[in-house]
């Protein structure tokens, strides 16, 4: 079947972004850990993420406000307000940086942009993800966007049916095995894994539970106008 649309992820594909997260999540911890030393700050931290997921989403915004809410919980409200300005200050912080690429992105897509339609499929909250790509200076490769709250089939089947693409034309690039191969393989489309050097643990999928064909793994986005070619 022939190739005729690829879709990118955008954080951790396309920018940097979950490092920034382990930055300030570093900072929270020590901050803390001055009010409350015996507290796992990173594993509270963590089940607040997951618990608030389906009220806030994903992305800089649901985070501060779990660190926020992290924060009161395990000092029982002693935390001092100029405390939570400094958390809110690092929330502020992470959505005004400047939008860093990976090496070779921009180089990659306008290497296959003129042969493929080219999608951003990503999630997250939708001011941040769409500032995120304006700063980016990728805009103009792009097709069509998409913003999504989650990655699942269900998500990717409206994808296609809006953009009018049949899943075997299809190939997603990302660096999440939950959110940008396991569901984009079992509609019958196929995916890249191009695996980031730090993975939010809500993303991994064990191996023995991932597709065992329909996608492939590389190490560097720069490989992929080859791969693309191959398939």
């Amino acid at each position: 079947m022939t190739l005729r649309a690829v879709g990118f992820d955008g954080d951790d594909t396309l920018w940097h972004s979950e490092t920034r997260f382990h930055v300030t999540q570093g900072e929270f911890r020590d901050l803390l850990q001055r009010h409350a030393p015996e507290a796992d700050v990173d594993k509270r931290l963590a089940q607040m993420e997951m618990a608030n997921l389906a009220i806030y989403g994903y992305g800089v915004k649901s985070f501060t406000l779990s660190m926020l809410e992290t924060a009161i919980e395990l000092t029982q409200g002693r935390i001092p307000a100029s405390d939570l300005e400094v958390i809110l200050g690092w929330g502020k912080r992470m959505l005004t940086q400047p939008t860093e690429l990976l090496p070779g992105v921009e180089e990659a897509l306008r290497l296959v942009a003129p042969d493929l339609d080219l999608y951003l499929i990503t999630k997250g909250d939708l001011f941040d993800q769409e500032s995120k790509l304006a700063r980016s200076g990728l805009g103009d490769l792009f097709l069509g966007v998409e913003i999504l709250s989650e990655k699942n089939e269900e998500t990717y089947r409206g994808v296609f049916s809006r953009r009018a693409i049949k899943p075997e034309e299809f190939v997603m690039v990302g660096n999440s095995l939950r959110s940008d191969i396991v569901p984009v393989v079992q509609l019958g489309g196929r995916a890249v894994h191009i695996p980031y050097v730090v993975t939010w643990e809500h993303e991994h999928v064990p191996e023995d539970e991932l597709p065992r064909q329909g996608w492939r793994r590389i190490t560097s986005i720069a490989e992929l106008p080859e791969v693309l070619k191959d398939l």
